[in-house]
């Protein structure tokens, strides 16, 4: 495999532009409307606030920005989930550029993704796990930095901050990366005391805290409600004694299901499986906390509380598996092999998007074939036979409410499930079908 640094440079950014476009144009071209996330998402952009019922507020930021630009054009948010995607790609490879200190072995660690169906097949739904994405690239990257840098950047320091924050207001389990990222300094400085504290640390908690403060105080205000819808999600109200067992085994074997396909794609390469771990080899222990310890310490959670862990909430804990493989099995990859490795990422690469394309074209009952701009149109005719004035606001649930929000030509706002006191207060409403339409 005798190819330059450029040209491998070349290579991933043809890898990166052509999933950016196959993704967009595949669900644009089978879909006949948004998936629930995205939706939902839309339903909370069009009445923005520092938090919802569900989430944080960034996965409803973007897809507003996005809004505010393209419209109501659907190709627009499956664009911005690739946007997302693509951005995470290329930290990935800058990283695994810096520790594997080879471009064809960083090449192939981001190649290796295509492996896991959360960076392909389930990727056209913008929600809070794709927002996650680059957020959590940037973090480990700019904290690889700080840590294999002697001399501490304030910037480095800032931008850890800054990212954090933006991926927990995408979703709070976001967290899990930064306790790990955390107990990893933690153990650096005062066991193994290999690392001097600095000052500048703090800058890092400070940024962080900072951009955080606008969302404590909405959640203050309205009682912890997203935080208590993920308790929710996790069944822990109806835990009991097997579940502390039973729900951490299923969800092992439900990584381990995901990553077969990865372990598969690996072994191809290989000359045979044979690895050691050297706890002294600083670029390992890094590798480890950021693709172990999430991992660890979401098991711990599932065994010491009995909740259920779902399979989506892992979305980003696998960015850095390729660079962790490839980095344990180096001395035992063999580029001979790599034809044999290219066809198996090729037949991954392109079997995900026909797979998502039968399973869009033939099966009628999904979300995506929900008749949103024709039951649009059929509210629009409605209103106009009573009123000739515009639709300001809707209310009713995040998908019919949320597709009307979206597909009216007047863009209303969404204002929640039920909203009397609006309706109250409205001279002008309609309801049809457990859904509300009026002006303010």
């Amino acid at each position: 495999m005798n190819v330059s640094k450029r040209n491998i440079n070349n290579i991933f950014s043809i890898f990166a532009l052509s999933h950016l476009i196959i993704w967009t144009l595949v669900p644009s071209l089978t879909n006949n409307n948004l998936p629930l996330d995205t939706i939902e998402a839309l339903a909370w952009g069009s009445n923005l606030d520092w938090g919802f019922n569900k989430h944080p507020p960034m996965s409803a930021f973007f897809p507003e920005v996005f809004f505010k630009i393209f419209g109501p054009q659907d190709w627009s948010y499956y664009l911005l989930s690739q946007i997302f995607v693509v951005i995470s790609f290329y930290y990935v490879f800058k990283l695994s550029n810096e520790i594997l200190r080879d471009t064809k072995l960083s090449l192939i660690s981001v190649l290796l993704l295509v492996s896991i169906y959360f960076y392909n097949f389930t990727t056209p739904e913008f929600n809070v796990n794709v927002c996650q994405l680059p957020f959590w690239s940037l973090v480990v990257y700019y904290s690889w930095k700080i840590y294999n840098s002697k001399k501490i950047s304030f910037l480095d320091c800032v931008l850890v901050g800054l990212f954090g924050a933006l991926g927990f207001l995408s979703k709070y389990l976001f967290v899990y990366l930064l306790i790990s990222i955390d107990l990893l300094f933690i153990y650096l400085i005062f066991f193994k005391k290999t690392k001097k504290f600095d000052f500048k640390y703090l800058i890092t908690l400070e940024a962080f805290i900072v951009l955080l403060i606008p969302h404590l105080i909405w959640l203050y205000n309205n009682d912890f409600i997203s935080i208590l819808y993920g308790l929710k999600r996790t069944g822990l109200e109806n835990s009991n004694i097997i579940n502390h067992i039973n729900q951490p085994l299923i969800f092992l074997l439900k990584q381990i299901g995901i990553l077969i396909p990865l372990f598969f794609l690996t072994w191809l390469l290989l000359k045979k499986i044979k690895f050691k771990f050297n706890l002294k080899d600083k670029n390992l222990i890094f590798l480890i906390s950021i693709n172990l310890l999430p991992i660890f310490l979401m098991l711990l959670t599932s065994i010491i509380t009995g909740s259920k862990i779902r399979t989506m909430w892992m979305t980003p804990f696998y960015l850095f598996f390729g660079v962790f493989l490839v980095y344990i099995f180096k001395s035992q990859i063999n580029l001979k092999k790599v034809k044999s490795f290219l066809l198996g990422f090729l037949f991954l690469f392109f079997l995900s998007p026909i797979i998502y394309s039968y399973i869009s074209l033939t099966q009628k009952d999904k979300r995506t074939d929900y008749p949103g701009k024709e039951i649009a149109l059929k509210t629009q005719l409605i209103w106009d036979q009573d009123f000739k004035s515009e639709i300001e606001f809707v209310t009713g649930d995040e998908w019919k409410a949320g597709n009307l929000s979206y597909h009216l030509k007047s863009r209303p706002t969404w204002e929640g499930t039920a909203n009397d006191n609006i309706l109250k207060n409205s001279s002008q409403f309609i309801c049809i079908n457990d859904v509300c339409l009026g002006r303010y």
